[in-house]
């Protein structure tokens, strides 16, 4: 059951104890939302299932602070893919999993138990130790856990998008962009990039997806000279949104 598997990530992470209310605290409600995830052709991938807070309940200064995080450009990674298929240099795509869920709260914030999951009675509430989904400082938490991991193995966070950081080495360069829980991996020093991912496993569970065949939306097709972008499926998926699927071209 998807529900029961993103009940033991939670665990798995200690993402909260069970704590009597604090008198006066508010306490941020939460609830469970179901998503079926496609491929780049359109046909199912997976069912899943993700436990969100109501995170437009929190209040500022109280139960959070700052909120911005940064998210790659979508011209940082056009440019990143082209200096790729310019250099012929590899690329890589990685998928963090659960990623918010490894971002340290700084603020006390207490939430309801998730519906269906009620445990030590229905009096205790959920004293968040992670950045679960919703919260409105969850991103940045996630963010700034991610920049500590890269750069304390030698990556520099560009100034022109901070969530562009490279680094280099010996041999050559190691670029690397972050857009959420999707990461691109390129560079001409391949041990380098092996060193990378070995480092990102010691701390994060993630999912090598080989070259990249779909990122941010954009199907992507590499040949031996170049590299094309296409968002069949999002054209698809407007034509369905204005129900349009059997009209015919001009």
């Amino acid at each position: 059951m998807v529900m029961d598997e993103e009940m033991t990530t939670l665990t798995e992470r200690g993402t909260w104890t069970l704590v009597p209310p604090p008198f006066g605290t508010d306490v941020v409600g939460c609830r469970w939302v179901f998503v079926v995830k496609f491929g780049p052709d359109g046909t199912m991938d997976r069912y899943k299932a993700r436990l969100i807070s109501k995170g437009f309940t929190q209040t500022y200064e109280v139960d959070y602070f700052d909120t911005f995080s940064p998210m790659a450009r979508l011209s940082t990674i056009r440019v990143l893919l082209s200096v790729a298929v310019n250099r012929d240099w590899p690329i890589s795509q990685l998928d963090v999993k659960n990623a918010f869920l490894y971002g340290d709260l700084q603020e006390a914030v207490y939430m309801e138990q998730p519906p269906g999951y009620v445990a030590q009675g229905e009096t205790r509430v959920c004293r968040l130790k992670k950045a679960i989904y919703g919260l409105k400082q969850s991103p940045r938490a996630w963010f700034d856990k991610f920049s500590d991991i890269v750069t304390a193995v030698g990556f520099a966070r560009s100034s022109a998008d901070h969530s562009l950081f490279i680094r280099k080495t010996s041999l050559g360069l190691v670029v690397l962009a972050v857009y959420v829980d999707g990461i691109l991996l390129t560079s001409d020093d391949q041990e380098g990039v092996a060193l990378t991912k070995q480092h990102l496993r010691q701390h994060l569970v993630t999912k090598d997806m080989g070259s990249p065949k779909y990122f941010l939306g954009f199907e992507i097709s590499r040949k031996t000279n170049s590299l094309v972008l296409s968002q069949h499926k999002y054209a698809l998926d407007l034509l369905k949104e204005a129900g349009l699927t059997g009209a015919k071209p001009a």
